[in-house]
């Protein structure tokens, strides 16, 4: 299985992007998994952002609730991050994975999609 974010893109502050997440290779029904978002921000290390549970539970780093909304399209077994209000320390390379994040588990994290946010 092979995790895709996309939608990453250059915004002024307080800007949004919407960013998503979709699978490929084998069958991976995202439905029934916990996913998450995290990012990476240039020398520094990946941190989680959100989260979705199989329930539709959500949790977010306290740096971004109430600005990011994470959720599911069951039906196009997709993940999205809805980013409104961005600012510059928003700015970094964006990715989604099971979570929590395991070696033992989780997928190749690949290339991400970056996030640039200008101030």
């Amino acid at each position: 299985v092979q995790l895709q974010a996309s939608g990453g893109g250059l915004v002024q502050a307080g800007g949004s992007l919407r960013l998503s997440c979709s699978a490929s290779g084998d069958i991976f029904n995202m439905n029934v998994n916990t996913m998450g978002w995290y990012r990476q921000a240039p020398g520094k290390q990946r941190d989680f952002v959100a989260a979705i549970t199989g329930d539709a539970d959500t949790r977010y780093a306290d740096s971004v609730r109430g600005r990011f909304a994470i959720a599911r399209d069951s039906a196009r077994n997709r993940v999205y991050l809805q980013m409104n209000s961005l600012k510059p320390e928003d700015t970094a390379v964006y990715y989604c994975n099971l979570h929590p994040p395991d070696p033992r588990t989780s997928f190749d994290w690949g290339q991400g999609t970056l996030v640039t946010v200008s101030s």
